[in-house]
């Protein structure tokens, strides 16, 4: 097995082994596809009958909002486990993807019934589809430890490129012109990354064969961590009963704030898009008008550029091998250059432009893309925090973004014309909300796998997932009372809330530091 891992490093690109690149688009796929639905989710449901909607209540929408993004994190605990024992990696990859297919088809019929069954799927496919492709490059580089982090980097900018697309792409179909052809996108390019997976899965080698098929081969089952979404954690020496206690206590109180973060972040598919549509001034014209049209132009194609450069690198690679795989891929290419350049060719023929309320949801990605490098050269600096004060600056950071929203929405009254107020509060929560994520996102994953005993790691990520699970849930729950706090208080009061929360909830880990140190006995 050892030999056949060292084989992909034979044949690489950009300094990795070209199966890295096949997870990458498949990810990417996976991901355009996911929050291109989720950008339309509370959207479609709030928007009334006439408008091709279901009419729905906000409290209700951002209630259901908040179970689905909770079965997102629930489902993969089981999906694992699923693929270790039964499935293998791969056969759990393609399954997944096809579930989550139908599921996409499902939500575009646009019933009840179907949107229901739609979401069931969308749950269960993510469950087989989420811990296993993580899993593959976890053991693509068993032996090659010192390229790991290189690896989920670069599979990393494939998931915020596909959150990217989809989300401005998708979004801007299905608020335009149809929600059905919105989710419908969604779908196609969810099938196409299956296909292309598929179709290309044996450049893997012997990796994430169905336990079975590497009994019968002689070869060793792998990954019985799970999802190892994580640098693996190295041989450790014995530690006492006692410092394996206090480290655990440690992970418990990381998981407690993880609710916190996640409660308040989770906004941006509920709250926060809804303010995006009502309250925020979105019509541009003139110089306005045309500076956007110029900057949305650049933001789509100039990483659609570069994305596709690496298409070309792999194709050169595999094309001899795989070619079915490539020309799905290559296909798929196709279609979303020519779905760019219709939208963007059908936005400079208009004299104005309105800003998609679902665009907003573009900054995260783009946020991230663009600080990622400059936090990783903080944390590797000497003046790098520990895990404690990252959390207490993460929730900080958040809460500060949405005392943006609360002080940009100040002039909006509850049953009085309604106010609209400048992009900026959106693009400035955005910004910090981001910063936020990178302080606590990351840093969560790595110090589970520090502080945690190797033979527990993948049973406590699955814990941590459930916390996940938790504040996804809390912030459909919260956010459904948007409409009875606006009306008692003011929208301001409502982004006032998740200002407090995650500012006091910062420091009163950050004012835990020194306990924290004590409990993790070294760990840093």
């Amino acid at each position: 097995m050892n030999k056949d891992i060292d084989n992909l490093f034979k044949d690489t690109v950009l300094g990795h082994p070209a199966g890295l690149f096949v997870l990458f688009f498949t990810e990417m796929w996976e991901r355009f596809s996911y929050y291109g639905m989720r950008a339309l989710f509370v959207l479609f449901l709030i928007s009334s009958v006439t408008d091709g909607g279901f009419g729905w209540a906000k409290a209700d929408a951002l209630s259901l909002y908040g179970t689905y993004t909770m079965g997102v994190y629930l489902t993969p605990v089981f999906g694992g486990l699923i693929a270790d024992k039964l499935l293998g990696y791969r056969w759990a990859v393609i399954i997944g993807a096809l579930i989550m297919t139908l599921g996409h088809a499902a939500m575009a019929v646009e019933t009840p019934l179907f949107f229901y069954i739609g979401i069931g799927c969308l749950m269960l496919g993510n469950g087989l589809f989420k811990p296993n492709m993580t899993s593959i490059i976890s053991y693509m580089y068993k032996n090659h430890e010192e390229k790991k982090d290189g690896a989920y980097s670069i599979f990393y900018m494939g998931v915020n490129a596909g959150a990217f697309l989809g989300i401005m792409l998708c979004g801007y179909i299905g608020e335009n012109y149809s929600w059905s052809w919105g989710f419908g996108l969604a779908g196609i390019f969810m099938f196409i990354g299956m296909l292309q997976f598929y179709f290309t899965q044996n450049i893997f080698g012997d990796i994430g064969l169905p336990p079975s098929k590497l009994k019968e081969l002689n070869l060793e089952a792998i990954g019985k961590d799970g999802d190892q979404d994580f640098v693996e954690k190295p041989q450790e020496e014995e530690v006492s009963q006692k410092v394996v206690i206090d480290r655990l206590i440690a992970v418990g109180v990381f998981c407690i704030f993880t609710v916190f973060f996640w409660a308040a972040f989770e906004q941006a598919g509920g709250s926060m898009t809804i303010f995006a549509e009502e309250y925020t001034q979105r019509n541009l014209s003139g110089i306005y008008g045309t500076v956007f049209k110029y900057v949305d132009a650049l933001l789509t194609i100039l990483p659609l550029g570069i994305i596709t450069y690496v298409l070309y690198l792999l194709f050169k690679k595999t094309f001899a091998k795989f070619a079915i795989g490539n020309i799905i891929l290559s296909i798929s290419f196709i279609v979303i250059w020519g779905i760019v350049g219709w939208k963007i060719s059908v936005d400079f023929s208009k004299e104005s432009v309105e800003v998609p309320a679902t665009w907003f949801g573009i900054l995260n990605s783009l946020f991230i893309i663009t600080l990622a490098p400059f936090f990783s050269k903080w944390w590797e600096s000497k003046y790098n925090l520990s895990g404690t004060m990252k959390y207490g600056l993460g929730l900080l950071l958040l809460g500060l973004g949405f005392g943006f929203l609360a002080m940009g929405s100040q002039g909006i009254v509850a049953g009085e014309p309604i106010v609209k107020v400048s992009m900026f509060w959106l693009i400035a929560a955005y910004l910090f909300h981001t910063m936020g994520e990178l302080c606590i996102s990351p840093v969560s994953l790595s110090y589970i796998s520090k502080l945690v005993p190797a033979k527990w790691i993948g049973l406590m990520f699955g814990v941590y997932y459930l916390f996940i699970a938790m504040g996804n849930k809390l912030a459909g729950t919260v956010g459904s009372y948007i409409e009875e706090i606006e009306k008692a208080y003011s929208i301001s009061g409502f982004f006032l809330i998740f200002t407090a929360i995650p500012i006091i909830a910062g420091l009163i880990i950050a004012g835990m530091s020194p306990l924290m140190k004590k409990l993790m006995h070294g760990v840093k």
